[in-house]
């Protein structure tokens, strides 16, 4: 595991050099991201030419996230498997740290490279160190990278403290370098596909790792972790069917947050997924059920907006009964209107809901919700967490539509209410992952299968 001392230390930019030097190298390498989070996997992606899987215990479980990075160490055979972790090594909610970054590390038996932010500090960084190695729950620190370095004088000084006092290897200095700071938005990161000088960057990053780093130590690390036992992958493998159920994705600029193991559980459940690109696609392809996840439609609503054909097809796709998931991006793309900074978009008008955007977040962290009532989608009482990050809420609540969920932790549509219904579609601000909503995929699958015969039957009538 990549952690560090706290948030904006610098660990991305080393993951994603370790990653592409790695990678270049010829190595199976297979990454992870710790925490629910979108943007620094699609990095990793591109970094490593490889899917990168989220890790978060609190909502996926501790069992969940082990299987998950047991069936992605599978993947290749012999595999460098790096984990970036989140915030701090022991940020998190629990004061058990069971949900922190040290919590998986401890959980999966992984040794951390800790990178620490060197500035306006000397020989006190030893104390940093010292505390992350003393606080529960205790991991093993295997090494130290030092960032934004100023001197080899401060750079020394550092070195000598932390390898006197806390008996750990410093295993490189990274210098100050303001072409290696990632452009930031409120969400953290921007996209790869917002970023045209994500190549650039990422090969910078690779550079300045090669060049002050230990290659060798820190390539050692990963051959000398002895990984525990792990449970054996408990998803259902799919029955063949002589129809192929088609699933849609809206996957652009867009349309980007997708967990690949959601992805993943819907080829399982015996899918094929369709992906469409919402800026150039007039109309819907032929599929049997719709998936639209979250990302910035904020930024592209002019384009969207002027997709008349699109709205307009799904919509008489959803009012013919087609299923249809859609999270946070998705759910807004399909409300009436936008408004932000005081310029009101039409949107698909498949909700009649009309979204406003707030000058701070509305829904920001972990949510817990509690189904209120039978659905296609969920039974009454079920329990699901989840997590949200929004901006925007429905300007007049949902007046007139049903809602599957009571939020218990979070805010959602409305502060009580989360998780829209409306024929067979959908609609919530809360991302959720497969593993934390097991069944999931399969309903949807059964959704869309039906739907697939009953136009079947219509043709052939």
């Amino acid at each position: 595991m990549i952690s560090a001392s706290w948030k904006s230390a610098g660990k991305t930019t080393v993951s994603l050099g370790l990653l592409r030097l790695l990678a270049e190298k010829g190595l199976p390498v297979v990454s992870f991201k710790k925490g629910p989070d979108y943007i620094d996997p699609m990095w990793h992606r591109v970094a490593s030419g490889s899917e990168c899987y989220n890790l978060d215990t609190w909502m996926m479980g501790g069992d969940a996230c082990r299987e998950t990075f047991a069936r992605g160490c599978a993947l290749k055979a012999d595999s460098y498997a790096l984990v970036e972790g989140n915030h701090g090594l022991h940020d998190g909610m629990d004061m058990a740290g069971s949900d922190s970054s040290a919590g998986l590390a401890d959980l999966l038996g992984l040794p951390v490279l800790l990178v620490v932010d060197g500035r306006r500090v000397n020989r006190g960084v030893a104390a940093q160190v010292l505390g992350l190695q003393a606080m529960p729950p205790k991991v093993r620190i295997a090494g130290v990278i030092l960032n934004h370095v100023a001197s080899s004088r401060q750079e020394s000084k550092q070195r000598q403290a932390i390898e006197t006092f806390c008996k750990v290897p410093v295993l490189g200095a990274i210098p100050s370098d303001a072409s290696l700071l990632l452009p930031e938005r409120h969400l953290g990161l921007v996209t790869v596909a917002e970023s045209p000088d994500a190549e650039a960057f990422i090969r910078s990053a690779a550079e300045q790792v090669e060049r002050h780093c230990d290659l060798d130590a820190i390539t050692a690390l990963f051959q000398r972790t002895f990984l525990p036992p792990f449970p054996a992958d408990s998803r259902p493998s799919a029955e063949p069917s002589a129809a192929k159920v088609k699933i849609g994705v809206f996957r652009d600029a867009a349309f980007c947050f997708y967990y690949p193991d959601n992805l993943d559980a819907l080829r399982c459940a015996g899918a094929v997924l369709v992906f469409i690109d919402t800026f150039s696609s007039g109309s819907l392809p032929d599929i049997d059920g719709l998936y639209i996840g979250g990302g910035f439609p904020e930024s592209f609503f002019e384009e969207l907006s002027g997709n008349t054909g699109l709205s307009k097809d799904v919509r008489e796709r959803i009012e013919a009964g087609m299923p249809a998931w859609a999270e946070c991006g998705g759910l807004i793309w399909l409300c009436r209107s936008a408004t932000r900074d005081g310029r009101r978009w039409p949107l698909a008008g498949v909700l009649p809901v009309d979204i406003d955007y707030q000058r701070k977040p509305v829904g920001c962290g972990y949510l817990e919700l509690e189904s209120r009532e039978n659905s296609a989608w969920f039974l009454k009482g079920e329990r699901l967490r989840a997590h949200e990050f929004h901006y925007s809420k429905p300007a007049d609540g949902t007046p007139g539509l049903s809602c599957q969920f009571d939020v218990l932790k979070g805010f959602g549509l409305t502060g009580r209410d989360d998780g829209i219904l409306y024929r067979n579609l959908f609609a919530s601000y809360a991302h959720f992952h497969a593993a934390a909503n097991p069944h999931w995929a399969e309903r949807f699958f059964n959704l869309a299968s039906r739907f697939q015969a009953d136009v079947s039957s219509e043709i052939a009538v």
